[in-house]
């Protein structure tokens, strides 16, 4: 009997080999298959001149003279004679020509924020990389740094982790104790001007058992570990944004104190407002915690965002307005509804901001472009706010 029951173990064990050397292959072809949706491969997204001077802060007038008398150099024409698309590398040649840069002044703080929830499946990653990119397209100079060893926001980026990856590619190499000085090493440009990428694969997960070991060993510093890192490249970047595993484990600790703001995703369902409630007991006992040791963040501001809203139905139409009554003023107004717009784009591993036309209908993607943009823009202004340069220009708009 004994027997029997190795050989049945033995089998078990042959299986789960089998079957990780199966997936391996398959992500293997669609790495091979897909190329054009590979990191290496992509495009910019590109613009309009109408939506081009909407970004820059110009008039479509006005691009033209910069054009005519040399300013800016002549635009592209397709064989019809057509004016091309600008690319977000020419607008931000076009807010350098104007003077137009949103960038802060070399005073300001870098803003540090982690998009941040206990549970998995809230569209962490999907906010983030939606917001890193929205404020490249807006001109911002921004770091994405990929903090979770499921590599969710890599992948959006083109990138098959655990086969176009090592982990020296990753945070890994730095987060092991003083192999590196600069997350410099980790930084990728990505197929957005302005907007580098530190990515992650399954390997980082090992980080996560060998800080938790040396920290319990009683080496409190290295909760500054990622801390020291972002501050060794944030004079490059205006906005470091930071997609942390949905747990308060050791890197989540470590993000958490080297942020300075913190957006909490929450879609308004039952589960997902029970699990929020949680996160914020536990980072309310984490933060105190911290602050006994001298150790605890310095949030600027901290925003929750009604996620993968469904206003169909009732119940969460419900818990959507207990959310803005709990939260108050650190809600987002504007939800960010589920879209099949966003999962069509999630599916080709691209997002709804640099996909060229609609993946699903011209009104679809508009709205999902409205809700997008309504969350960013107004998490934008709270990353302004942080700027003294920028409290006069903020006034002026009519935003504080």
């Amino acid at each position: 009997m004994s027997n029997g029951l190795q050989i049945e173990e033995a089998e078990r064990l042959v299986s789960v080999a089998t079957l990780a050397s199966r997936t391996s292959s398959v992500l293997e072809k669609l790495r091979d298959s897909a190329r054009s949706a590979r990191a290496d491969d992509r495009r910019e997204p590109t613009f309009t001149i109408g939506k081009a001077a909407e970004l820059v802060g110009r008039t479509p007038a006005a691009i033209r003279d910069a054009e005519k008398d040399g300013r800016l150099p002549e635009p592209a024409r397709t064989d019809n004679n057509r004016r091309e698309r600008y690319t977000l590398a020419q607008l931000n040649d076009m807010r350098g020509v104007f003077g137009t840069r949103p960038y802060r002044a070399p005073n300001d703080p870098c803003c540090v924020v982690a998009v941040q929830n206990f549970k998995g499946g809230v569209g962490k990653s999907t906010l983030a990389v939606h917001l890193a990119q929205y404020l490249a397209i807006r001109g911002y100079r921004v770091a994405l740094v990929d903090c979770d060893s499921q590599a969710s926001a890599t992948t959006l980026f083109g990138y098959v982790p655990d086969l176009d990856l090592t982990e020296d590619d990753t945070l890994y190499p730095f987060l092991r104790e003083g192999e590196r000085s600069s997350l410099d090493y980790a930084l990728r440009k990505t197929h957005f001007d302005g907007l580098e990428l530190i990515p992650a694969n399954l390997r980082l997960f090992n980080s996560e058992y060998e800080l938790a070991a040396r920290m319990a060993q009683g080496n409190g510093a290295l909760l500054d570990r990622l801390k020291e890192g972002i501050e060794s490249i944030s004079d490059r970047f205006d906005v470091v944004v930071m997609d942390p595993p949905p747990a308060l484990g050791a890197i989540s600790l470590s993000v958490l104190r080297a942020a300075n703001a913190l957006v909490v995703p929450v879609p308004p369902t039952v589960m997902d407002f029970s699990s929020t409630a949680a996160f914020l007991s536990m980072l309310d006992e984490t933060i105190e915690q911290l602050a006994d040791r001298g150790l605890a963040p310095e949030l600027k501001f901290l925003r929750f965002v009604a996620s993968k809203v469904d206003e169909n139905k009732s119940m969460q139409k419900e818990l959507l307005q207990l959310m803005r009554t709990l939260f108050g003023h650190a809600m987002v107004r504007t939800p960010l509804k589920d879209s099949a717009e966003i999962d069509n784009a999630t599916a080709r591993l691209m997002t709804v901001y640099e996909l060229d036309g609609p993946a699903t209908s011209s009104a679809v993607r508009n709205r999902c472009l409205n809700y997008l943009d309504g969350v960013n823009s107004e998490i934008e202004v709270d990353i302004r706010s942080m700027w003294p340069s920028h409290q006069k220009r903020l006034r002026q708009e009519a935003l504080v």
